[in-house]
């Protein structure tokens, strides 16, 4: 039996938020004469550099679900836009990963920043007990998303 009331129309809720956040970072890729998967790998890139992690072109691949080639061309091309480059990492110089320009940076925040500031307070007005729910519920579906064939 599929599930119905309270938490359908919370799961109909997330599905459009995340539509809504799809466009959003389409509109971004196409004013700034990007692809969407360039979008996705700056996404990937940051979250690697906000987590400490170096990323290698192999890694960014699997993350967004690339081949060799297509990873080439993708960081073929955000280099050539000046929002990559490849570094020798400072700790293995056999690896090559792949840093972000900060030009990359501000052009996100320039568009993103915004929304991330309206998300922000919108969290503000809730307590910590209400932040942890609404954490673990996000946490809980990424999860599911990751899991899930």
């Amino acid at each position: 039996m599929r599930a119905q009331g309270h938490e359908m129309d919370i799961v109909h809720l997330l599905r459009a938020t995340t539509v809504e956040l799809g466009l959003h970072s389409a509109r971004f890729a196409q004013r700034n004469g990007m692809h969407p998967t360039d979008v996705r790998a700056l996404i990937a890139l940051m979250d690697a550099r906000r987590a400490g992690e170096g990323m290698t072109a192999g890694r960014l691949g699997a993350a967004l679900g690339l081949n060799s080639a297509g990873t080439t061309g993708l960081l073929d091309r955000l280099e050539r836009a000046g929002h990559v480059r490849r570094v020798r990492d400072a700790d293995d110089r056999r690896r090559v990963v792949i840093e972000v320009d900060e030009r990359a940076v501000e052009l996100g925040w320039s568009f993103f920043g915004p929304l991330i500031d309206r998300a922000t307070e919108l969290l503000q007005g809730y307590d910590e007990r209400q932040l942890a729910a609404i954490r673990g519920f996000l946490e809980g579906v990424r999860e599911a998303a990751t899991t899930t064939p």
